[in-house]
């Protein structure tokens, strides 16, 4: 008996360990993604910070160090960034933390949001800039609709 409990202990640990690894090399597209820190400048492979459970990139080696320095000031750009680089999944609606509605899609930040009704997305769509980023990526309202990790196919 003591044999089969350790057989079931080190395939399962052993499952662990390959889905660790294979989510940590699954290549992560950063075509159109932009620094957070730097804003207009490409985000780069080699360039980034474990953040959420996820990894923000940046444009050069300097661009880590202001984020990590006051990673609060660019927490709404990295949070959007999770999203876009599909390591975070929305799973509510940003505003009001309820279910979504797919009627209710629409770009923020060349970023595909969905909303919980009209009157949310209206709210999003009538912002502009930095107050509709806001909106929906903030932390406050990334804690409430998004989560790092969770598979894109579910």
């Amino acid at each position: 008996m003591k044999k089969l409990g350790f057989l079931v202990l080190a395939v399962s640990a052993s499952i662990v360990m390959n889905s660790l690894f294979a989510a940590e090399d699954a290549k992560i597209d950063l075509k159109g993604i932009n620094c957070p820190v730097a804003g207009t400048k490409a985000a780069k492979e080699d360039k980034s910070v474990a953040y959420k459970g996820g990894k923000v990139f940046f444009c050069c080696g300097n661009c880590p160090k202001a984020f990590e320095k006051d990673t609060a000031k660019f927490a709404t750009k990295a949070n959007q960034q999770l999203v876009a680089t599909k390591q975070a999944k929305q799973l509510k609606c940003p505003l009001s933390g309820g279910d979504l509605n797919d009627a209710t899609e629409i770009e923020v930040a060349g970023t595909k949001v969905k909303f919980c009704c009209n009157k949310c997305q209206g709210k999003v769509e009538s912002a502009k800039g930095d107050e509709q980023l806001n909106l929906v990526f903030s932390d406050k309202a990334f804690e409430k609709a998004f989560k790092v990790g969770v598979d894109e196919k579910k």
